[in-house]
């Protein structure tokens, strides 16, 4: 999986370059989110805008994540999602769960 790990003065922020994060690459995300929980990072913004198709295992590396942030009192923000994305975060009512912003500027605003 083709990630980029910035880091800003207010959040680390994991840019996704993929078109797909599904069951071929998103244990890698998975295992990068949970590194960084480990390391003591406390604000992580996923930005999706590269993602156009997303399907439960890419879904499930995203709640793991945040699962992950919520244990260790940290917080997990999603940015810049394409429709096609945004749909399956609605339809499996998980926007409801994360908080999800337009931007990543957006998003870094809220720490």
């Amino acid at each position: 999986m083709n990630l980029k790990i910035e880091e800003s003065n207010q959040a680390v922020i994991v840019v996704v370059k993929e078109e797909r994060l599904d069951a071929h690459n998103s244990e890698t995300l998975k295992q990068e989110l949970s590194r960084l929980f480990a390391e003591g990072k406390t604000k992580v913004v996923v930005d999706l805008k590269d993602v156009r198709f997303i399907d439960s295992s890419g879904l499930g590396a995203l709640v793991s994540g945040f699962k992950n942030a919520s244990a260790r009192q940290s917080s997990l923000k999603i940015s810049s999602l394409q429709s096609q994305v945004k749909s399956m975060f609605e339809l499996t009512r998980l926007h409801r769960v994360f908080d999800i912003y337009t931007t990543i500027d957006e998003a870094l605003e809220t720490f």
